[in-house]
């Protein structure tokens, strides 16, 4: 295949691909992240306020020839303005992946609490059950009256016996007495 003309008014031409620089986005939002901490800090204000209230006092007290940024101080305004713009983006870019993290952590715990209420249902009806099983188990009163009632009809059972066993006695020594001459 022949590749177009480029002298050609009747073809359109191939636009060039604009090739960014490669990057990581990991390490970039750890990037930010950080600047972003910093910004947030006492340190930064502290630091910010000495290095403006130098710029402030050079351009003011310095002679006429050293002074870099006269009065209106357009260069500190431009290097502030700077500052914002990058800023405010890096802010946004680390709060979204705050956001990010927050949500995931949100998706967890709510997998996290229906596996525990999922859980917590199983243990109440396992529970439930068992109560309910237990109710038709005997209980140690119940064996102990049952024993206690065994025990008492094993004993007027003896008696019964022992009295069959004396009467029948009774009748042998009187039948014996009797064929005795």
């Amino acid at each position: 295949m022949t590749e177009p003309r480029r002298d050609r008014l009747d073809q359109p031409v191939e636009r060039a691909r604009v090739r960014l620089p490669h990057f990581d986005a990991e390490t970039f939002g750890r990037w930010s992240e950080n600047i972003a901490r910093f910004m947030g800090t006492a340190q930064f204000i502290v630091w910010m306020t000495i290095v403006i209230l130098f710029w402030f006092g050079w351009n003011t007290l310095a002679p006429q020839g050293v002074r870099f940024d006269p009065y209106t101080f357009t260069f500190l305004t431009l290097i502030l303005s700077l500052q914002a713009s990058y800023a405010a983006p890096l802010i946004l870019l680390a709060q979204n992946r705050q956001a990010d993290r927050d949500r995931l952590a949100m998706e967890e715990d709510r997998r996290r609490a229906a596996m525990q209420k999922a859980d917590t249902e199983f243990l109440a009806r396992e529970l439930a059950s068992l109560r309910i099983a237990l109710g038709e188990v005997a209980t140690r009163d119940f064996l102990r009256s049952e024993l206690a009632r065994l025990a008492d009809e094993l004993d007027e059972a003896a008696l019964r016996r022992e009295k069959r066993a004396r009467s029948e006695w009774e009748e042998e020594r009187k039948d014996w007495e009797n064929d005795r001459p």
